[in-house]
């Protein structure tokens, strides 16, 4: 268990297994996209890989001269070393153990801590049978560091190592995992806190919470079965003739075997999940079946406690790392003030409950009362929930289904939330709109943005200096959670700076973000399975 009081900065060793990961689709503009070749970099069997060659023809390289004038402009400081090490482990659930992968042998993965101005220098060894990446989420960081294999950088091959160095521009909650297929629902994942040294909150403690739904090494399921079962739709269609789906036309596909093994063949139960409905998320809630919801890394049958006093004034810093799930959080017996989301600050505003997309974070705080305390995450319309526990005094622990008051009471939204002032974006017309439309659906499984798979070659052009808009219209029927690379967005009205944000069915959400940071950056939906089959794009920065 972590109790870290706050200011502490924990060390940073990270050995770690995993597999899978984001390597979706992307989709172009109905108008203004742009297509380009690109030249790939090769990987090194010692180093890892060197990242793209050549600039793209018309657009900024991710290891151009303007990426390092960029990064020159955040005045590097000193350096924060950390030794991650993607492994197969065996993990404890509390009570159940899996074989996963993972950085080292915990999950989450030991967060990492580190002071705005750092410089992050992460070096990954790969000891995984396929190849990996690190992607920093929420980061607006050098471009040839956002870990995208394909777009900025060349896999990390197994038994090679890559060091991911950058400045940290921005204080707030943030977390990694890799972007290559749907390793990222392994146990390839860790929070990434980036402290203010001119923290203006006052607080005692601080608990870091990362939720997850678990399906790998459960009764021989992995995320690549359910990723094969999703792939076939719900007509069940075998495309390949054999036992399982053929993926050799979908994005991420290694046949050649640079990951270094060939695909896995399906195993494990049905996992599609059929009939979930939320209110909350406009209709259709998801499309697997996890057996298992966690709280750092532990089941509710044996949760994680966090011990403090009453009256303590605790931060708590909420990620939801998970594949496929929305979590509705509330801390049983207490009201919540939200003071942040997606790293930066908001008008605090008093809640008992939160939604919590896939990506996204939220810091909240709370003034511990006397006794023991669920804090429960529903998995939004998958009748199912998580636990952890707060203590600060005696009385039995919470039952495993206990269900707050508080979860069915006062919610509030992102769309409902205003930056806070100094880090309002100024008011400014957009030079330029980006119009995606989120098409496609579970029955054919042709996630896709403006109908358009992935392709890292075809990209919406973007100009350094302009006031971008993005326009997402959803015109599937299900939510989707969408995150922008390297950048932060401004919702509508003065609302919160963000890069996840959720767009329901039916809906059309509009963004804005200025184009200060230059490159090629991926616009995908964090539902990694809906990402992995195709809803992922590419804005570029025109040369």
């Amino acid at each position: 268990m972590r109790t870290p009081t706050r200011r502490t900065v924990l060390g940073a060793a990270l050995a770690a297994a995993g597999t899978g990961l984001l390597t979706a689709c992307s989709s172009d503009s109905m108008q203004g996209m742009d297509h380009a070749s690109m030249n790939h970099g090769a990987t090194s069997a010692t180093s890892g890989p060197t990242g793209p060659s050549a600039a793209p023809a018309g657009y900024l390289a991710p290891n151009g001269p303007e990426v390092a004038a960029a990064e020159a402009a955040r005045n590097p400081g000193p350096e924060r070393k950390v030794a991650l090490t993607a492994t197969e482990t065996t993990l404890d659930l509390g009570g159940r153990t899996v074989r996963s992968w993972a950085y080292g042998d915990r999950l989450p993965g030991q967060e990492v801590r580190a002071t705005l101005g750092d410089t992050l220098a992460v070096t990954l060894a790969n000891h995984l049978p396929q190849s990996t990446s690190l992607h920093w989420h929420g980061l607006a960081l050098r471009n040839d560091m956002d870990g995208v294999p394909g777009l900025t950088q060349a896999d990390v091959r197994p038994g090679a190592s890559f060091e991911y160095r950058f400045a940290l521009a921005h204080p707030g909650t943030y977390w990694f995992h890799p972007h290559s297929g749907v390793q990222q629902d392994r146990g390839l994942y860790a929070p990434l806190i980036v402290e203010d040294p001119k923290e203006p909150l006052a607080y005692d403690r601080e608990w870091v919470v990362v939720l997850d739904d678990w399906v790998d090494g459960v009764d021989g399921s992995t995320p690549d079965a359910v990723l094969a079962e999703l792939a076939r739709g719900m007509g069940g269609t075998d495309h390949s003739g054999g036992s399982g789906h053929d993926m050799s036309g979908m994005p991420g596909h290694d046949p050649a075997g640079t990951s270094g093994t060939a695909p896995a063949a399906p195993t494990g139960p049905a996992r599609m999940l059929m009939g979930a409905r939320s209110t909350l998320l406009g209709g259709d809630a998801g499309d697997v079946a996890y057996p298992f919801h966690l709280v750092n890394g532990r089941l509710a049958t044996a949760p994680e406690t966090f011990t403090a006093k009453p009256g303590d004034r605790i931060r708590i810093r909420l990620v939801n790392a998970g594949g496929d799930t929305a979590y509705r959080v509330a801390l049983g017996g207490h009201e919540l003030t939200v003071t942040h989301t997606d790293g930066f600050p908001v008008e605090p505003a008093t809640t008992q409950a939160l939604l919590l997309g896939m990506g996204e974070r939220y810091d909240v705080l709370v003034t511990a009362g006397d006794g023991a305390f669920p804090l429960t995450a529903l998995a939004e319309g998958k009748n199912a929930t998580a636990l952890a526990v707060l203590r600060t005094g005696g009385g039995a622990a919470p039952d495993a289904a206990v269900r707050p008051a508080e979860l069915d009471g006062r919610l509030v939204t992102a769309g409902q939330l205003r930056a806070a002032p100094a880090v309002r974006l100024p008011a400014r017309q957009p030079d330029r709109t980006v119009r995606l439309e989120l098409t496609g659906g579970m029955a054919k499984a042709d996630w896709a943005f403006n109908g358009r798979g992935y392709d890292p070659a075809q990209r919406h052009p973007v100009a350094a200096g302009e006031r971008v808009r993005l326009e997402f219209r959803n015109s599937t029927t299900m939510w989707h959670p969408v995150h922008l690379h390297g950048h932060s967005f401004a919702l509508p009205g003065d609302g919160p700076r963000k890069d996840t944000a959720v767009v329901l069915p039916g809906a059309t959400l509009a963004v804005d973000f200025d184009a200060d940071n230059p490159g090629l950056w991926m616009v995908h939906c964090h539902n990694v399975y809906h990402a992995e089959t195709g809803m992922m794009t590419v804005l570029g920065y025109r040369a």
